[in-house]
């Protein structure tokens, strides 16, 4: 099966580099998508041209595809599955959740010169980056990519409600399948709450685990492409 990667904030397609060959071993075509504004030097792409991207892949794909997205791009492989629903086999949140009709897709930090940069790691201490070395945080911060801020501030806007069908699973790292199971309880995430075939599934790993645990999440994603 084509499994698509989305990667999320700060992230361009290389962030992938490590899952491709464990998902390539366990007998899937892994489809890195290279998302204009994140890694083209473009600082004037906007979120729709991010999902024309997804979708062109998902156009171009052998069957219906799985699609991945990780952190903020959950929404974004969320968006692409509300155009598509037809034509995908699934969707995969890593580490996030899909964002509602009417919110800004990523307003998360302070916009400079049109972009968003990657705002160090303060944010990010604990759960989220306590698997990541000194060396490897030094890496991340080095290949960040600023986000355009017409991504960042653009309204996610959803259309065909033929996205509930489709089966969803979120992958939970820095968070656990029950606290996950209790946000979409307690009505923070509405989207998901909706989700006719929702899975959640435990890793044992921070934010990024395309990073520090490529292997397992390979299998993980893998055991989602039916």
């Amino acid at each position: 099966m084509d499994i698509l990667l989305i990667g999320g904030l700060w992230l361009d397609a290389s962030a992938w580099d490590d899952v491709v060959p464990e998902l390539e071993a366990l007998g899937h075509h892994a489809v890195p998508i290279a998302l204009p504004g994140q890694g083209d030097g473009s600082t004037s792409a906007t979120l729709d041209d991010q999902v024309a991207a997804v979708l062109a892949a998902i156009d171009g794909a052998s069957g219906k595809p799985l699609v991945v997205g990780h952190s903020a791009a959950c929404t974004l492989a969320w968006l692409a599955a509300d155009a598509r629903p037809d034509q995908v086999a699934g969707v995969v949140l890593i580490g996030g959740f899909p964002w509602d009709d009417g919110k800004l897709y990523a307003d998360l930090f302070e916009i400079t010169d049109g972009v968003m940069q990657f705002p160090g790691w303060e944010p990010f201490e604990g759960p989220d980056s306590a698997d990541f070395s000194d060396a490897l945080k030094e890496a991340f911060s080095a290949r960040a990519v600023p986000v355009p801020e017409g991504v960042a501030r653009a309204v996610v806007q959803l259309t065909d409600e033929r996205r509930f069908d489709l089966p969803v699973t979120v992958v939970c790292p820095e968070f656990t399948p029950a606290q996950a199971q209790q946000w979409i309880d307690a009505g923070d995430v509405p989207e998901l709450a909706r989700a006719k075939h929702l899975d959640l599934v435990d890793l044992d790993s921070g934010h990024w685990p395309m990073f520090t645990r490529p292997a397992e999440l390979a299998r993980v994603l893998a055991s989602s492409a039916k």
